[in-house]
């Protein structure tokens, strides 16, 4: 009598099978990520680098949450991470993951081949309150920050409601194409701050030029 052997699927597959299970299985839990009080901060790293550091304070609101996603800006290199509770200043743990882990995670439509920062929170988000955090960054993005001889230009879709772009040492202001507010830090450097009060994002352009 010959018995028919199944055929065993191939160990990657069943990989697969079982992550996909797994992320559905906690997409279908987890609750939809929200947030509030977003402000970002965009520092003008030295004039041809194409580098600038984003300091991003936002308010974790999901009730129960244990983790906050984040996500890098597809086009941009992500260098210099670091998170911080801002009730306590302490660092934060964090990892960058997949957007499929992110949309497992309560992030709805995020994109799979896009990443993300996963921070993890120093406590579970109670309910009817919030966790507070700062995500630091550097992003290098030639399409976002540009510089030739003594200009440059920074050039950046921003969708939150409140930013500020702050120049390089030694630079003025030239021109800026939404209202906003001009101060000068203690540094030295000019801070060029706006609030987008309406719903979609501004295509936000500063200009600025080395001083004489």
């Amino acid at each position: 009598m010959h018995h028919r052997l199944a055929a065993v699927p191939h160990v990657g597959l069943v990989a697969a099978a079982l992550c996909s299970l797994w992320s559905a299985s906690v997409s279908a839990q987890a609750p939809r990520q929200t947030d509030a009080d977003h402000y970002t901060r965009y520092e003008l790293l030295a004039p041809g680098s194409a580098k600038f550091r984003i300091i991003y304070e936002v308010t974790a609101t999901t009730a129960g949450a244990t983790r906050y996603f984040n996500p890098i800006r597809r086009g941009s290199i992500a260098t210099d991470e670091a998170v911080f509770d801002r009730m306590t200043g302490e660092p934060l743990r964090f990892e960058v993951v997949r957007g499929d882990i992110a949309r497992a995670g309560g992030v709805r439509g995020a994109d799979s081949t896009s990443e993300y920062i996963m921070v993890h929170l120093a406590r579970p988000v109670p309910s009817g309150g919030e966790a507070r955090i700062r995500i630091d960054k550097t992003y290098e993005d030639q399409r976002s920050y540009l510089a030739g001889g003594d200009t440059l230009v920074f050039t950046r879709p921003l969708g939150i409601k409140r930013n500020a772009v702050v120049l390089p040492v030694g630079y003025e202001l030239t021109g800026v194409n939404y209202p906003s507010q001009v101060r000068q830090e203690a540094d030295g450097r000019l801070a060029v701050s706006f609030i987008n009060i309406g719903s979609a994002e501004v295509p936000y352009v500063v200009k600025a030029r080395r001083v004489r």
